[in-house]
């Protein structure tokens, strides 16, 4: 029993004060003359222990929402009032859209011109230009056969000086004309046969996409100028009126997440160093508040207000750590920044 009571002493002497060290000595100097001690000191002793880690400070707090303008356009239409409670994709504020209506209706003519150009692309010359090739192709060898016998007559004629020399060079420049018809004829005719070149394809495909791209994010625009809560909320501040223009990036609505409630507290280094997260905590609230059940969730990593290097040795015990705890469930109409105790009911002493 002896060693049960010092065990217990020695430890309660190492998170202690002055005063208590010397209540300590003095029992020490008493305890060989003890031959008996009581099984009531023990939980006394335990008692003293648990009070030796005292509760932490801190507020009830949800995460803040700023919503805010995507374009400087007119506000139309306010959905909610301050205070109101809110669901998530209920909405809040619309901005006029007409001006980016009128930039997407254009968007939208160009993607549907730049697929029906990558359509015909595609599919490459009709059966009836191929066609027509082939008739061009053929008048243009008739025509070369004319010529060809129009200028061997000429010809002829020359040698026998029966025509003029002009003649017959006339008729050698129409020879040469119909040969050069007829080439750039099987030539067109060639090119339809072969269809749609691979590069040709590539580059509408690329205008096209560009184009769609647009289209796309002018819609995503428009659809932004419709403000949502994006969680089950609170409606804490609506900084602007119907008719206002706030300009691009302005906040639009402030909204409180109500799916979590959490306490914001600062603990101390000693404390911190034997906390993790998922570690459980109590919550108390003012005056005779129920007890709540939490949870740690973060811890920071950096102490708050001076840094760690900056201190002395003796100093470093007075460095705080911000940290936040989950609250499983609060009465509805608790309001935020309530200063709350937190306490830590499964941490050894």
């Amino acid at each position: 029993m002896r060693r049960a009571v010092q065990s217990h002493v020695m430890r309660f002497a190492k998170s202690t004060d002055e005063a208590k060290r010397f209540l300590l000595r003095a029992f020490f100097r008493l305890l060989p003359r003890v031959r008996s001690v009581s099984s009531a000191l023990l939980p006394l002793l335990a008692a003293c222990q648990a009070q030796d880690i005292p509760p932490v400070l801190g507020t009830l707090e949800r995460d803040r929402l700023e919503l805010i303008a995507e374009a400087s356009e007119p506000i139309v239409e306010i959905a909610v009032e301050e205070g109101d409670r809110v669901e998530a994709g209920q909405l809040l504020v619309r901005l006029a859209e007409e001006r980016l209506a009128a930039e997407l209706h254009a968007a939208q003519a160009a993607v549907a011109e730049a697929q029906a150009r990558y359509d015909e692309l595609i599919a490459g010359p009709r059966r009836e230009e191929i066609d027509e090739a082939r008739a061009a192709l053929a008048g243009a060898e008739a025509r070369l056969v004319e010529a060809r016998l129009d200028h061997r007559r000429q010809r002829d004629l020359a040698a026998r000086k029966l025509q003029s020399q002009a003649a017959l060079d006339a008729a050698k420049a129409r020879l040469d004309s119909a040969a050069a018809e007829q080439q750039s004829a099987r030539a067109r005719l060639d090119l339809l046969l072969a269809g749609t070149r691979a590069e040709q394809l590539r580059q509408a495909a690329a205008q096209l996409s560009t184009l769609t791209a647009r289209r796309d994010e002018l819609q995503i625009r428009i659809k932004r100028l419709t403000v949502t809560s994006p969680v089950p909320g609170i409606v804490d501040a609506l900084p602007y009126e119907i008719g206002e223009r706030p300009p691009a990036g302005a906040t639009l609505a402030v909204v409180l997440d109500r799916s979590r409630l959490y306490a914001r507290v600062y603990l101390p280094v000693a404390l911190r160093n034997r906390l993790a997260p998922a570690a459980a905590a109590e919550i108390r609230l003012p005056g005779n508040g129920p007890v709540l059940a939490g949870k740690v969730r973060w811890i920071a990593h950096d102490a708050a207000f001076t840094p760690f290097f900056a201190l002395h040795q003796k100093d470093r015990g007075h460095l705080v750590y911000l940290a936040e705890i989950d609250v499983s469930a609060a009465p509805a109409e608790t309001p935020l920044g309530t200063p709350v105790e937190v306490g830590f009911p499964g941490l050894d002493p």
